[in-house]
């Protein structure tokens, strides 16, 4: 794989996890909206999106090109 495909694998799990982490602060907002939701329900998916946030750093520090020293 060359690096122009890595950067573009990178891109691609990217733009995955940010959908998926914006389509869980969505359901989040919803939930607490109910009075009836789950609390357990909503800790799992705020860990889930901490998690996201964690995944989408990485990936995003792994597309800045290294400077030599």
């Amino acid at each position: 794989m060359t690096v122009s495909a890595d950067a573009a694998e990178i891109a691609r799990q990217l733009a995955d996890l940010r959908l998926e982490h914006r389509d869980l602060d969505a359901a989040i907002d919803r939930l607490g909206l109910d009075p009836q939701a789950d609390e357990l329900t909503v800790k799992r998916l705020k860990k889930r999106k901490l998690w996201l946030k964690d995944c989408i750093a990485r990936l995003e520090s792994a597309l800045i090109p290294d400077e030599p020293a």
